[in-house]
């Protein structure tokens, strides 16, 4: 009889756990839940955390996320409204707003980002294909690029640092893509947080072709910058030159100035020398003489000149004879005047 109540007990009790683990059920902070009976939903949203009961066995809980949700779209090829066929990457943020909503329409996670792919990704395309490729690589309208700016700024760099002038730009793009989007999932009880580009990059059929191009471009300012270095180069050699024989000519200018004086010097020194007495010029005129026939005749020589040259005057003079040296006259007359050894000696005595 005791055991038979015992067992009872035991059945009635397991029965009651059955019942309770079937009736109630747990919400965390981060979830919000739907019941639904039979595959419908009933009753409202469960979004407060805690301890709730549903009807066992014919209702059931499906939960759904509160937080804020990620979704990063796959890269796309899209041409932009001047023909440039561009990679474009996407990602964006979303939450459930409504629940009800979004089971009836979506079911679960999986299904809403399908769904976000299909509406973000044809929107991006739309907004892509009505703007120039510099609009979606651009971020704003007044950005300037900085670089050095000198005044001798040459030809080859002249362009660089200038963009292309743009409307919109980028981030006004990515906010005509929200405003687009935005409306069409929210009834599908999505709230669309934001959209961003990840990343925009060339196809590769088009890199290649952007690649060869840059390099060219990059090719042709290196060849000016050669030409203008030759042409700095070959102007500085210039002015070099220019300046050598300036130095040159100056300083032979002076030499020629210190021969002149130097030669005027010795000039008024030999006159000094050589006007004091008639002997001594004709000495000066003999010396001069002889040092020109020593420039002027030399070997291999031949002179046609007329007898009555003065260049010729001593050498048709050397027949006659020569008159006394004037130096044996005068010492004549000195030794007249000096004393005798026998006068020398009286005076001594």
């Amino acid at each position: 009889m005791k055991s038979g109540l015992s067992l009872l007990i035991l059945v009635a009790g397991f029965g009651l756990y059955i019942l309770a683990g079937a009736s109630l059920y747990t919400v965390s902070e981060t979830e919000q839940v739907i019941i639904t009976q039979f595959g419908r939903p009933v009753g409202e949203t469960v979004s407060e955390a805690g301890l709730h009961f549903k009807t066992p066995f014919i209702q059931k809980v499906n939960r759904f996320d509160k937080r804020i949700l990620e979704w990063d779209g796959p890269p796309a090829n899209m041409p932009t409204k001047d023909k440039v066929y561009i990679v474009v990457d996407t990602f964006a943020r979303w939450r459930i707003i409504e629940p009800r909503a979004f089971f009836e329409n979506l079911r679960d996670e999986r299904s809403a980002l399908s769904r976000l792919n299909d509406v973000l990704g044809s929107e991006t395309r739309n907004v892509i294909a009505r703007h120039d490729f510099i609009e979606a690589i651009r971020t704003t309208k007044d950005r300037k690029v900085e670089r050095e700016v000198s005044a001798a700024a040459s030809i080859a760099d002249a362009r660089i640092g200038i963009l292309s002038p743009i409307t919109r730009g980028r981030a006004e793009l990515e906010k005509e893509i929200f405003a687009s989007a935005a409306p069409k999932v929210k009834g599908f009880g999505i709230e669309l947080m934001d959209l961003r580009f990840k990343r925009i990059n060339y196809t590769p059929a088009v890199s290649q072709t952007i690649y060869q191009r840059m390099v060219s471009e990059r090719t042709q300012i290196a060849e000016r910058f050669k030409s203008e270095g030759a042409g700095e180069a070959a102007k500085i050699l210039g002015e070099r030159e220019r300046d050598l024989k300036l130095i040159e000519s100056e300083a032979y200018r002076k030499v020629q100035e210190i021969e002149g004086a130097a030669d005027a010097k010795a000039t008024e020194i030999y006159a000094k020398a050589y006007n004091q007495t008639p002997e001594a010029a004709e000495l000066f005129e003999f010396t001069k003489t002889m040092e020109a026939y020593k420039l002027v005749i030399t070997p291999g020589t031949n002179l046609i000149l007329s007898t009555d040259s003065d260049f010729l005057h001593y050498l048709k003079s050397s027949d006659k004879p020569a008159p006394a040296p004037p130096s044996a006259s005068i010492g004549t007359d000195m030794l007249k005047g000096l004393p005798t050894l026998l006068d020398v000696s009286k005076q001594q005595q």
